[in-house]
């Protein structure tokens, strides 16, 4: 019976998922869609404190979402790919000289679809099935080799596919970082960095 309602759980998060994320990339997808006529406060809001928050606040912010992502293992991020949204499984992410990256290779489809348009939206979720966390911004590419190489040296199981030098690997780091910590028995709570 448990592990019956921890797959409901756990189905209804992922639908909840899907959902989110096809707004997310239609949005983004469509360049040209009309602003909406009126704007919530929440969303105001959020555009101002990203902006106004402390430098000591955005570092801490990283690393809650950083610790976050270690401890959920895997987490999915979305792109888009013209009009099609895109979603893959990440496994791996670094705060390197105080920016929060993740890492692929330029050979895939997905950093093709990141050079095209920096816009992604992450979804992160916990092993409980009731918390996750969708953290969304802007990736940029580095080709910063000491970047690459410290990122290889915390994930020693990455060195079988990638060298920093390779001309595949590409590390991307994140800016204008909006994370939604969710739930089904608490509020949504969001930090910025």
């Amino acid at each position: 019976m448990i592990d019956q309602m921890k797959k409901g759980l756990f189905g209804f998060a992922a639908a909840l998922l899907c959902s989110s994320l096809l707004a997310v990339l239609a949005a983004c997808g469509n360049k040209q869609a009309a602003a909406p006529e009126t704007e919530s406060s929440e969303v105001k809001n959020e555009v101002v404190t990203n902006d106004t928050i402390s430098k000591e606040m955005k570092v801490a912010n990283m690393q809650e979402v950083q610790a976050y992502l270690k401890e959920c293992g895997a987490f999915f991020i979305a792109t888009v790919d013209g009009d099609q949204p895109r979603v893959r499984p990440f496994g791996v992410s670094e705060i390197i000289d105080g920016r929060l990256y993740i890492m692929t290779g330029k050979v895939k489809d997905v950093y093709k679809q990141m050079a095209a348009n920096g816009k992604f939206e992450i979804c992160a979720l916990k092993n409980s099935g009731s918390e996750w966390m969708r953290l969304s911004g802007t990736l940029v590419n580095d080709e910063t080799l000491a970047v690459k190489e410290e990122f290889l040296n915390r994930n020693e199981s990455l060195k079988s596919m990638y060298k920093a030098d390779d001309d595949n690997m590409a590390v991307l780091y994140i800016t204008n970082a909006t994370a939604r910590f969710c739930s089904f028995s608490a509020p949504e709570r969001k930090v910025n960095f």
